[in-house]
């Protein structure tokens, strides 16, 4: 995690009395997450690993720490009124990116949280609204009633899940609607010549297991060249041996259950269908709702691989012999349209330039690393996010503020 600029800066002091207010609420906010956190880190240990909801607290003091910063960078004038669709997972930090930073340039927000996560939602609504006391307003509306009473009259809409509701929510909305939508990607992890495999098995590791594998940037693939496939398993391997079961409270532990029974399910059959792949793990207990971090190795990749999205500590590794063919590949098909990050171990210039045109790349670090919530992130999939106005839809990284400033009409100050 980046250090945070001090609070608030200079170029950031707010312009008139409600502006002050607003900034002064998310301070109250940040000031409660960094003194007192305790409340707030027990109640996401009911959702994510001890580890996971630490990473999240601070991710979420960093964001608000730069939020004045963010909105006096972009500019992105009034707006009257803003519906979000919360996820299921990183609560606290998709209220602060959603809703919190929002807040200093929107009149009135509303959101509706995931049925998933609705009780810890709302508990964790009421800690936060104590502190801030902000004009926002958790709906227990259905989906359908909430599209009716409360994105339909809304100037922004922010919309977090499946792609698939994503366009039947963006095909009710009316002209002039500014929608969002943040999805996930493949985020593919390649290993290549000259890569320091101990370092890329660590960092997979710390990836792929954050929060049980129960996080969005988790690559859905990992594409280790033909010449350190082995090795790179057996790194992998050897780290995996270490690890640490246990419950969500505990400090010390690596890896947990699996809180989402979906998740679990999907992750069991994938198991089952590639049974004769797994190479390290695969064990499966339905009543404990434990996945154990599991190996799989197959075939080389073709733009027509089925690549799921896993939401489980599932390592689906697969090698390959050429970088122009596998940017090809990577760059084609399902792999464009679900395309948001990727991460490059090694020398493999031609495909990171041909990444770099669809993902946000990291070089021999993990997408953790450019998590920041006042910065534009994603890529250019439409499956991943995008941006639509009414009239076009832009697959291209997301931030609120940024994308009111640059495509809501009359938004911009």
């Amino acid at each position: 995690m980046s250090s945070a600029p001090a609070w608030p800066t200079v170029a950031a002091e707010p312009e008139d009395s409600t502006d002050s207010r607003r900034a002064a609420a998310v301070h109250r906010v940040r000031d409660f997450l960094v003194n007192d956190a305790g409340t707030v880190h027990e109640l996401l240990c009911e959702i994510s690993t001890h580890r996971a909801a630490a990473y999240e607290i601070e991710s979420t003091i960093a964001t608000l720490d730069g939020a004045l910063d963010e909105v006096a960078a972009h500019r992105p004038g009034r707006v009257p009124r803003l519906a979000a669709f919360m996820p299921s997972n990183v609560i606290l930090y998709s209220y602060a990116l959603y809703l919190l930073v929002p807040a200093l340039y929107t009149d009135r927000l509303v959101f509706r949280p995931s049925s998933r996560v609705k009780d810890q939602m709302c508990r964790l609504h009421a800690l936060l609204a104590e502190r801030h006391g902000l004009p926002i307003t958790l709906s227990g509306a259905s989906q359908r009633e909430f599209l009716q009473e409360q994105v339909r009259p809304a100037d922004v809409v922010v919309f977090t899940g499946a792609y698939a509701n994503a366009e039947q929510i963006r095909a009710r909305l009316a002209p002039g609607q500014l929608f969002l939508f943040l999805g996930s990607g493949v985020n593919p992890f390649v290993v290549a010549p000259g890569a320091d495999v101990e370092q890329a098995a660590r960092d997979a590791i710390a990836i792929r297991v954050l929060n049980t594998g129960q996080d969005c940037l988790g690559p859905d693939l990992f594409t280790v060249h033909e010449s350190l496939l082995d090795p790179f398993v057996d790194a992998l391997v050897s780290e995996l041996k270490g690890l640490r079961y246990g419950p969500y409270t505990d400090p010390d532990a690596d890896f947990g259950p699996i809180f989402y029974e979906s998740a679990l399910e999907d992750g069991a059959q994938f198991l089952a269908r590639n049974r004769g792949g797994i190479v390290h793990g695969g064990h499966v207990d339905f009543r404990g709702r434990r996945l154990d971090p599991t190996v799989v190795v197959g075939a080389e990749v073709t733009p027509r691989t089925h690549v799921p999205e896993f939401f489980a500590p599932i390592f689906n590794i697969a090698g390959y012999r050429d970088q122009d063919t596998l940017a090809a590949t990577l760059t084609t098909g399902m792999f464009t349209e679900r395309a948001l990050g990727s991460s490059v171990y090694g020398h493999a210039p031609r495909l990171v330039e041909a990444l770099r045109r669809r993902t946000t790349v990291t070089l021999d670090t993990t997408l953790l690393s450019i998590d920041n919530g006042n910065a534009p992130f994603g890529g250019y999939g439409r499956m991943a996010n995008y941006i639509a106005d009414g009239e076009d839809v832009r697959a291209e990284p997301v931030l609120i503020s940024q994308a009111v400033a640059a495509h809501r009409p009359g938004a911009g100050r």
